[in-house]
């Protein structure tokens, strides 16, 4: 199944929020047809309605795809109604969270591909991360037509298999909230030190930003890039004798915050 395959038989597009929609604007921009696009989205942008998809119609009659994209609560409400495209001739490819393969496979049948993705929100400015996996009856192909869809609004990674995604969740997909908290604190910790607070903002969001920037660009590794930063009895040494402290530092605290996440995924899926 390849991208010729997909513009001809046709994609289904299960919720339309803001992933879903991150994606759709990333297919479009690299030449898929509109037309060959049908969303389901019961809360329609503005933005959806003029794409000119095939909006809440009645679907094609064996799509090369099905994207879920929706909330995993809608899920019990959504799926079913698509259960006739399970059965072998159909990818379902899922973004929803939480949802494991042996529950669409419980609405699906065992005998569909599926593929389950975890992309994060970076996603909407096309600087996001998924990582995928498949179950028994996922091709290479299937693999690859995911990581070519997905690929339009980030880097794409595999994994060995859906046991690591409880691991991903926690360090990528609800990782962009950690990197917003520490952005929210070194700005309170700038203004607590006398700069004014959008001095500090600015500042806080710029650093983190081309930190990241230069983490990804560089060729050296970030304990390299660190050192870099950090000449020998200095003011950047004095603060990573805090934050690198093993008991109260950045290494507990993000070990036990990345658990504490891939826990909850765990119970999430059960």
């Amino acid at each position: 199944m390849d991208m010729g395959e997909l513009r001809d038989r046709g994609l289904v597009l299960l919720g339309c929020g803001k992933m879903g929609s991150a994606m759709l604007a990333g297919w479009l921009k690299g030449g898929l047809p509109a037309r060959s696009v049908w969303v389901r989205e019961p809360h329609p942008s503005d933005w959806l309605k003029a794409q000119g998809v095939h909006l809440d119609g009645p679907l094609p009659p064996g799509p090369a795809i099905v994207l879920v994209a929706v909330k995993p609560q809608m899920m019990a409400e959504a799926l079913p109604a698509l259960a006739g495209f399970g059965g072998g001739g159909t990818l379902f490819l899922s973004v929803a969270a939480g949802t494991t393969i042996a529950s669409y496979e419980a609405t699906l049948g065992a005998a569909t591909p599926i593929v389950r993705a975890m992309p994060n929100t970076p996603a909407a400015i096309g600087r996001g991360i998924t990582a995928i996996c498949g179950n028994a009856r996922a091709t290479e192909a299937h693999l690859a037509l995911a990581e070519a869809l997905l690929s339009a609004v980030g880097q794409v990674v595999r994994l060995e298999g859906e046991h690591q995604m409880d691991a991903v969740t926690a360090v990528s997909g609800s990782g962009p909230a950690y990197v917003f908290h520490l952005i929210e604190a070194l700005a309170a910790a700038g203004a607590a030190e006398g700069l004014p607070e959008a001095l500090a903002m600015k500042l806080a969001k710029a650093t983190v930003a081309g930190a990241g920037a230069l983490a990804e660009a560089a060729a050296e590794d970030p304990a390299q890039l660190r050192v870099n930063v950090t000449s020998p009895g200095g003011t950047t040494a004095a603060a990573l004798k805090v934050l690198m402290d093993e008991g109260r530092g950045f290494p507990a605290l993000l070990r036990e915050a990345v658990h504490a996440a891939a826990e909850r995924g765990r119970e999430l899926g059960k």
